[in-house]
């Protein structure tokens, strides 16, 4: 979907007409506060916005979006550009900052790249969330038994710090190996590194 927000009616009937030619679906406002008032966390795609608009600018939008923890791309369209306002928006991470009046291909270009940006968003949230499922199917002690690992300990020492045997290091090792689906130790402890970053260590919950 492309949220397209401009206070120009003319300009947002002919984005519309213009990405539907190029398969695209979207929704239009006059205004960054309609924008807002519609924002759902789940919304994907990308927000073609005027940079003046009345009220709220498309980079104040931009920031608010942000604020509210949405990485949806932006791509800010201006007939008023300046350096100081291209430099705004692409520290706010736009996409790109387009002057009016502009090439259609320019334009398309923008949106693909953003399109892009948010599949590969998509589908790192994807694999962060199969990871965690995935942490979430450990027991507790193949949670010790990973956190350890992670700090680089070897089998012998997770077994004195967890008074458990080496042989039942080996076979938690081999248990949470084939639960997370990593080939081998240098897999296993790149996941352990990552995992502080998932959730909770425990079925408890306790870190």
């Amino acid at each position: 979907m492309v949220y397209v927000v401009d206070d120009d009616a003319s300009i947002r009937d002919s984005l519309s007409l213009m990405l539907g030619l190029g398969g695209y679906s979207t929704r239009l406002f006059a205004d960054a506060e309609s924008l807002l008032a519609a924002f759902r966390d789940d919304w994907a795609g990308c927000v073609v916005a005027d940079l003046r608009l009345p009220g709220m600018s498309g980079l104040e939008l931009q920031k608010c979006v942000r604020e509210r923890g949405s990485a949806i791309p932006f791509v800010i369209v201006t007939a008023h550009g300046d350096v100081p306002a291209a430099r705004a928006a692409f520290r706010a991470q736009a996409v790109d900052f387009i002057e009016k009046p502009f090439d259609d291909a320019q334009l398309r270009g923008a949106i693909e790249t953003a399109f892009r940006l948010e599949l590969s968003r998509i589908d790192s949230i994807q694999a962060s969330r199969a990871d965690a499922q995935k942490l979430a199917s450990l027991t507790e002690r193949e949670r010790e038994v990973l956190d350890h690992a992670a700090r680089g300990l070897h089998g012998k020492e997770i077994a004195l710090a967890l008074g458990i045997s080496p042989r039942t290091v080996e076979v938690h090792k081999s248990r949470i190996m084939a639960k997370l689906r990593v080939r081998n130790i240098a897999e296993l402890v790149r996941f352990a590194v990552a995992a502080d970053a998932l959730g909770p260590k425990g079925p408890d919950g306790s870190g």
